[in-house]
């Protein structure tokens, strides 16, 4: 776009683009602007003229945004975020509040978490909804980029350990992280299992058969990573993406499969499961909430992560 046409540009428009990125859908989009489809269609048109580009095209039930829209979204919500803290900075009452958040997290995550934010909503927050999506990366960067999420929360080793370094060095990071707790792993099987009840050797782990929770379906671990660096491995014969399946598959089966040690209460089948610990030493597990930098100052964002941190703490402090 040249500068003749940014200087006639209507703005406004922007926040019809960006309101389309975020729902992919021109219906809920102009719902939630408060204007007809046929008006967000004829901003978009405008725009698109602007910016020669198409911008979005129709995918099915929703639209499906071009490179150039991908590319130039993050800057348009960083500046419509910043105006909006700017002109609008007034606080955030979770009481009148009729918020909607959306949080990416596995289920061995909610199981502990949500019970407690749910109690913290309906006391505090009465009107406010919670959208949870599965967690099916260590990266979910591009999820809070898109806006998909508003905070994503895991074990992300290799996000932390960049944005670390990266924290060093800049002074307004893309992204921000809170440690919220240290998980710690166990092996897992029925309680008829031939190893179960008994110490578990390195040897024996070994020779076992597994299922891993990945989920990006890898059938390679941190457990397997460990393994590796003592020029071991273990046979890997089933991969699921959650830690429910696992353990509802581990219960029935002869398999055995890693697992937070928290979550194995909250199956519902601690009964039919038994634990030994780690024939080997693995890294520490941490588990941090992850979110974009325009929702730093937030005041309903900021809310939001206060509440996690709480509900963390109550769900360890639960048994």
């Amino acid at each position: 776009m040249n500068l003749r046409n940014f200087s006639t540009l209507d703005l406004n428009l922007l926040r019809v683009f960006d309101e389309v990125m975020a729902e992919r859908n021109l219906t809920r989009a102009a719902n939630n602007l408060a204007m007809t489809q046929p008006a967000v269609s004829n901003a978009l048109r405008r725009l698109r003229e602007a910016l020669g580009d198409d911008l979005v095209r129709r995918s099915g039930y929703g639209v499906e945004p071009t490179p150039l829209a991908l590319a130039i979204w993050p800057k348009v919500r960083d500046a419509l975020q910043q105006l909006r803290e700017t002109l609008a900075p007034g606080g955030f009452d979770p009481a009148q509040a009729h918020n909607a958040f959306i949080i990416a997290m596995a289920d061995a995550t909610a199981a502990k978490i949500v019970p407690g934010l749910v109690h913290i909503f309906e006391h505090e927050a009465p009107g406010v909804n919670l959208r949870v999506l599965p967690l099916t990366t260590r990266d979910p960067r591009d999820l809070l980029e898109s806006g998909s999420a508003d905070l994503a929360i895991g074990h992300f080793p290799g996000v932390v350990a960049e944005l670390t370094a990266v924290h060093l060095q800049e002074t307004s990071p893309r992204f921000h992280f809170q440690r919220l707790y240290d998980g710690e792993y166990v092996v897992v099987m029925r309680r008829g299992h031939p190893l179960a009840g008994k110490p578990l050797d390195l040897d024996s782990y070994c020779a076992a058969r597994h299922m891993l929770v990945s989920f990006s379906g890898r059938p390679f671990g941190f457990v397997d990573e460990a393994l590796a660096a003592l020029s071991r491995q273990r046979r890997v014969v089933l991969t699921v993406n959650q830690f429910f399946t696992a353990g509802r598959v581990v219960s029935t089966t002869d398999l055995l499969t890693v697992l937070p040690r928290h979550f194995v209460g909250a199956t519902g089948m601690e009964h039919e499961l038994a634990i030994s610990e780690l024939p080997l030493s693995v890294p520490a597990v941490h588990v941090d909430s992850l979110w974009h930098r325009q929702a730093m100052h937030n005041p309903a964002h900021r809310w939001l992560r206060e509440a996690v941190v709480r509900a963390s703490a109550q769900g360890f402090d639960s048994p």
